[in-house]
């Protein structure tokens, strides 16, 4: 879909120009993450200059892939990201224009007939 992502290289901090052509978005753009997500957070230089860690790239990449690739709103992809549960998307982190079919949240044979016969036994047993 989008072009692969340079390797992240070998250093304790990065400025954010660097992590701008690293991650392939504008500057504007990470400084309004930061405001949107809590768990990105990079340090201030002295000079007032944003410094990120390389743990602070790699959510930012992941943060793209959420937004960009799978169409997350931002609510979703904080919801995602706080949970952990980046790689398969549940109903409450459906993208943007997607509804999660059956298939897709319970793999597998279909489990509603078979509950909906026990629930009818159960009643039997019950009326």
């Amino acid at each position: 879909m989008t072009d692969p992502t340079p390797p992240i290289p070998e250093k304790l901090y990065f400025k954010i120009g660097e992590v701008s052509q690293l991650v392939g978005v504008e500057p504007y753009v990470l400084r309004y993450w930061e405001s949107e997500f809590p768990s990105l957070s990079p340090r201030k230089s002295n000079t007032g200059q944003r410094m990120f860690r390389r743990k602070d790239v790699e959510l930012l990449l992941n943060i793209k892939e959420l937004l960009y690739e799978k169409k997350f709103t931002i609510e979703g992809a904080r919801k995602a990201l706080k949970s952990g549960k980046t790689g398969r998307v549940v109903a409450a982190e459906t993208p943007v224009g997607e509804s999660a079919s059956q298939a897709e949240l319970f793999p597998g044979p279909n489990p509603l007939p078979g509950i909906r016969q026990e629930l009818a036994d159960i009643l039997k047993l019950l009326s």
